[in-house]
């Protein structure tokens, strides 16, 4: 009689952990970057950042962001682009591009959701943050 409990506390254990499991994999992101390429007026794969603490961070650097709602007309095109992607590709989301300007003085960045018409300059630090996970460089 205990057996039989023992086995399907188990099962049901098993379950759990199962779609547990599975539901982490559906959330799990990459970010794809592109980069302008100057001469040709054009973007080229760049970066792909595949760990997810880093994702995380640009998801909380981009929630945290005092978003504008704006259509603004940019003197250039962006210096570099990114979306997130679900790593399971099972998974069916409409893909956000955000466009990313350096700032002249390069210690700010300014993005854009044009799609959704959305403006932000995030302050140093998070341009700081935010450039430094995409490009692997310092602003």
């Amino acid at each position: 009689m205990n057996l039989k409990y023992l086995i399907t506390l188990i099962v049901i254990i098993s379950t759990f952990i199962t779609g547990c499991s599975n539901q982490m994999g559906i959330k799990e992101q990459n970010i794809i970057v592109e980069k302008r390429i100057v001469e040709a007026n054009h973007y080229e794969d760049f970066k792909v950042v595949k760990n997810s603490e880093k994702v995380k961070k640009v998801r909380k650097i981009l929630d945290k962001a005092d978003w504008e709602n704006a259509k603004v007309d940019m003197a250039r095109i962006a210096d570099y682009r990114f979306i997130f992607q679900f790593k399971n590709p099972d998974t069916e989301a409409k893909a956000v591009l955000y466009e990313l300007w350096i700032s002249p003085n390069k210690d700010k960045v300014e993005l854009v959701i044009d799609a959704q018409s959305k403006y932000v300059q995030l302050d140093k630090k998070s341009s700081s943050e935010l450039f430094k996970i995409l490009t692997s460089r310092k602003l």
